[in-house]
């Protein structure tokens, strides 16, 4: 003789038996949750003492590198000794340099985002002002000396000969053009002076061919960087020190200057 069982019935106990297995399973997670958070805690106890530059964040971290895909890659070093890149401040900044700036931001402006895939920190946003502050300073240095680099312009008609102010503050501006302007801000002549202060060797960035550096960017890679220690200078040290080291230390040593 069967026995069946009327669907309502089934359908009580099957309620109940998901309400009875709710709040063991939320409180499993919840445990789960916070015995993670718990390690992740004790993990991070590990970098208290440590510089941000010095390290890449323990949430960052894959179970394993892609780059170990490809063996036949040779791993780019980067520096990471602060006497080396204090020297490098030294030798760009003055006897003091490696005391303008702090610690971290030492580092960062010399951070490229490629470098340990930017889980460090990187210096684009230094480079962005730093670039705008070169850029004003060529364009001043250009007005203010008309003779130096004179600009060839067409002759005017007769009739724009009597709209035409002339004055002598207003000379140099025929020489703000693009053209001027990006010859003195062009990464192959902002890298060459980069490549004098010895930029490339605190330069923290991961070439795609580290055999090749030069079809890697590295030309675009040093001005990039050359504009963020300009960026940093500003941050920190403020405009008139920003504006004065691109004039002295980007735009003079490629002629660009007052005579």
């Amino acid at each position: 003789m069967s026995t069946t069982i009327p669907r309502q019935t089934i359908r009580v106990l099957s309620s109940r038996a998901r309400s009875s297995l709710r709040p063991s399973s939320v409180s499993s997670s919840q445990r789960t949750f916070s015995s993670s958070s718990t390690c992740a805690g004790e993990k991070n106890n590990e970098y208290v003492d440590k510089p941000r530059w010095s390290y890449t964040p323990p949430g960052t971290k894959a179970p394993f590198s892609l780059r170990q895909i490809d063996s036949t890659r040779e791993p780019y070093r980067a520096n990471e000794d602060p006497a080396v890149l204090d020297k490098f401040y030294r030798s760009l900044l003055g006897p003091n340099g490696d005391k303008m700036l702090s610690e971290e931001i030492k580092w960062l402006a010399v951070t490229h985002k490629s470098f340990d895939q930017g889980r460090r920190g990187y210096n684009d946003r230094l480079a962005l002002l730093g670039k705008r502050i070169v850029q004003l300073q060529a364009s001043l240095l250009l007005v203010q000396n008309p003779g130096s680099y004179k600009t060839e312009v067409p002759p005017l008609s007769k009739e724009d000969q009597h709209k035409t102010i002339k004055h002598p503050a207003l000379e140099g501006l025929e020489n703000l053009t693009l053209d001027n302007r990006g010859w003195f801000t062009h990464k192959f002549n902002v890298s060459k002076v980069a490549e004098k202060y010895g930029l490339l060797k605190v330069l923290r960035w991961a070439p795609v061919k580290p055999n090749d550096l030069e079809h890697s960017g590295l030309n675009v890679v040093l001005t990039h960087t050359m504009y963020a220690i300009v960026g940093a200078i500003a941050l920190e040290r403020g405009g008139v020190e920003a504006n004065e080291f691109a004039r002295q230390r980007i735009l003079a040593p490629q002629g660009l200057g007052s005579n």
